[in-house]
């Protein structure tokens, strides 16, 4: 993508400006170079309007400073949204099985770890699981069929026929 004439050089001339001034203002350093860098971005895909501004500079600060507004705005209303309705309730301890099975699946290779959480966790059919991988279909079943033997050796437990010729 070609540059927008002389927004790199206002870039370089500006951007320590910039990021101290939103620093100064919000008291946080990454939150006022993520404000600066996205008020940059905003400035690029409008610099042939912004360039002719008398003040470039000056409009990328208000656009960075109105950004820190924004986000201290919604960790406010989320504050505040706590206090409503209270903390979240505790969640247990996770049962014996989900250790178990997480400790298993840390055993297998990470190709058959993959396809066996895609497909049994996250529901994805085996093509859709091929065309993410990048990997054939016939591997992708392969992969499933000995996950699923290895995990049932490490679970101590026995899998259906249909199940285990996958």
């Amino acid at each position: 993508m070609d540059e927008p004439d002389g927004f790199e050089e206002f870039y370089r001339a500006t951007r320590q400006r910039v990021v101290t001034v939103l620093y100064a203002l919000g008291g946080d350093l990454a939150e006022a170079q993520d404000a600066a860098q996205e008020a940059y971005v905003r400035a690029w895909q409008r610099w042939s309007q912004i360039s002719g501004y008398d003040d470039p500079e000056g409009w990328v600060r208000t656009v960075g400073h109105r950004l820190l507004i924004n986000r201290w705005r919604k960790i406010r209303n989320g504050l505040v949204a706590q206090r409503r309705q209270g903390p979240p309730p505790a969640a247990g301890p996770p049962s014996e099985n989900t250790v178990a099975l997480v400790a298993a699946l840390r055993q297998l290779p990470a190709d058959q770890r993959h396809v066996i959480v895609l497909h049994h966790l996250a529901d994805l059919p085996v093509a859709d699981i091929a065309e993410q991988t990048g990997t054939p279909t016939g591997t992708v079943k392969a992969r499933l069929a000995r996950g699923r033997r290895a995990l049932a050796a490490l679970l101590d437990a026995t899998l259906p026929e249909e199940v285990s010729n996958a």
